[in-house]
């Protein structure tokens, strides 16, 4: 029972928001036996239900429960390289000052940046097609995304990440965030806005895409 308990929680940290019922398919057992382990969870206060920010579109029947860690459940997920890393950017920015710090992060995201342009560029120039492409990319490298429409019209939509591989040395050096951002901007080219992150103690990161403004380059 542990070990499916843990099981459990680590495709939560992973892939969260997550539902029960996905839980249950990708393990192969029945809800039922999913929902006492996440009960139990719940009690261990190793996971919460999400509660989505933002106007989402109201749907029939009752609504499913998602669920994401806390940082008691992610703690597993820490080891001794993001300690390290942190550690060194610290050093860096006490010998070379903030701007070094940006450069590194600046630095970091371009490689991702570079692979992603390929994948975001071949979805086209609409902004949903593309924040699609992304978010796929972007839980293929363990950030567990995933797009949320808002709005009566689906004006916009919601790019969330349940899991950041690099969240200890996001705590501590909020450049990381910001460079990420810009990044998301130039692969779908429109103004994006970052409503909430890991790193300040939220539950998911969460990226406001428009989806009413016409892209860069688009004719």
């Amino acid at each position: 029972m542990e070990k499916t308990r843990e099981q459990i929680l680590d495709m939560i940290v992973r892939l969260g928001p997550i539902t029960s019922s996905e839980i249950a398919q990708r393990l192969d057992l029945t809800s039922a036996g999913i929902r006492r382990h996440v009960v139990a969870l719940e009690d261990d206060a190793l996971i919460i239900e999400h509660r989505a920010t933002g106007i989402i579109e109201p749907r029939r029947g009752r609504p499913a429960r998602y669920y994401v860690a806390t940082d008691d459940g992610r703690e597993h997920l820490s080891d001794a390289y993001a300690d390290l890393a942190s550690t060194a950017l610290g050093y860096l920015a006490t010998v070379a000052g903030d701007d070094a710090i940006q450069g590194f992060a600046t630095a970091h995201f371009a490689e991702l940046e570079e692979r992603y342009a390929p994948v975001v560029e071949a979805a086209g120039h609409a902004p949903i097609d593309r924040a699609r492409a992304l978010s796929d990319a972007l839980t293929r490298d363990g950030y567990a995304s995933t797009i949320r429409d808002i709005g009566p019209n689906h004006f916009a939509l919601q790019l969330c990440q349940g899991n950041c591989p690099v969240l200890k040395v996001a705590e501590d050096f909020p450049q990381i965030c910001d460079a990420e951002t810009k990044v998301f901007s130039r692969l779908l080219g429109v103004h994006v806005q970052r409503l909430a992150t890991l790193a300040q103690g939220e539950h998911v990161c969460t990226t406001h895409v428009p989806l009413s403004v016409r892209p860069k380059g688009s004719s």
